[in-house]
């Protein structure tokens, strides 16, 4: 009798068991953990260069891992994320209110980690010697007040300034907007968006009174451990908050100009997460934020959120 009572208790065990089990399987089906597992996680496509680098060292550490980018417009991949289709975006904007209270109210966990700093760069073409330019004149342009090179050089003969944009629904716009026009609309003839970063940089290089406005992290040569040089197929522009841009007062958006507040267009780039589980992407943004991630993001050009940088002038003395 004792030996029966026995084998009942041991099936009802294993039914026990097996019922824990379904019960504790996500409901999303996601298996992944910290380190292993396969995600898809959205950007900007304006930061995939960066974003490329840091997943290739993310995964040489955890070779259970496979992380797979989407890369779109800044609009899309919010919108993925607040649809459940991802739990991880990266973006030059922290979450609105109405979509962090949104996700709290589903009983979802909502964190923004910021990553790095990026300078929203104006880029001509190299024939172009109207390289200066002031905050108030980018303002113009983007409002259609100023149409022609000669509306912010006074003699020049350039002709009419074309504005391109990697994307109609990107950081850049949404920067542009919110962040030098004050929230007024985008509104002149003369401005246009293309479809990659990459397009913006092949149509200023082959247009003479062209503007482009991209991230600065698809400019550096990478041939360059300094990050000073930039992308010889094209001229970064200055940038001055004075009245008139000259040489003296105007300047690019290297790592030292976004960190002393020098260069006036800098945003700030987040992981925005949803990952309640606290799985792969969730691993993956505390990566990019911890110090391994944040070499790879100053190496790239971008300006690091964390780690001590301190910025020396330097006498050369140019006699032996």
């Amino acid at each position: 009798m004792k030996r029966h009572l026995f084998y009942i208790t041991i099936v009802e065990l294993l039914i026990a068991f097996g019922l824990s089990s379904c019960e504790d399987k996500p409901k999303s089906g996601r298996t992944d953990t910290p380190k292993s597992g396969e995600i898809s996680f959205a950007a900007d496509e304006s930061f995939s260069p960066i974003m490329d680098e840091l997943k290739v060292v993310f995964e040489a550490l955890h070779p259970d891992a496979k992380l797979n980018p989407i890369y779109t417009n800044e609009v899309d991949g919010v919108n993925l994320l607040l649809n459940d289709s991802i739990w991880m975006t990266v973006t030059a904007r922290n979450f609105t209110k109405k979509e962090f209270d949104n996700l709290k109210e589903r009983n979802m966990l909502p964190e923004a980690i910021p990553l790095a700093y990026d300078g929203m760069a104006l880029i001509c073409n190299n024939q172009n010697t109207d390289s200066c330019i002031t905050i108030n004149d980018v303002k113009r342009i983007l409002t259609g007040e100023a149409k022609l090179w000669s509306d912010v050089n006074k003699g020049s003969k350039r002709g009419e300034i074309w504005v391109c944009f990697d994307n109609k629904s990107s950081s850049a716009v949404h920067f542009c907007v919110d962040s030098i026009l004050d929230g007024k609309p985008i509104n002149s003839p003369n401005i246009f968006a293309a479809q990659t970063s990459a397009e913006v940089i092949d149509y200023v290089e082959k247009t003479p009174n062209a503007i482009g406005i991209i991230g600065s992290n698809w400019l550096n040569d990478k041939r360059d451990s300094t990050n000073t040089t930039w992308n010889k197929k094209i001229t970064v522009m200055s940038v001055s908050r004075m009245d008139v841009a000259t040489p003296m007062n105007s300047w690019k958006p290297y790592q030292a100009w976004l960190l002393n507040g020098r260069y006036p267009f800098v945003r700030t780039i987040y992981a925005l997460l949803n990952d309640p589980r606290r799985g792969l992407p969730w691993a993956f943004a505390h990566f990019i934020e911890q110090p391994r991630g944040q070499l790879i993001i100053f190496k790239s050009g971008l300006l690091p959120v964390r780690g001590e940088i301190a910025i020396r002038d330097v006498n050369v003395n140019s006699g032996f």
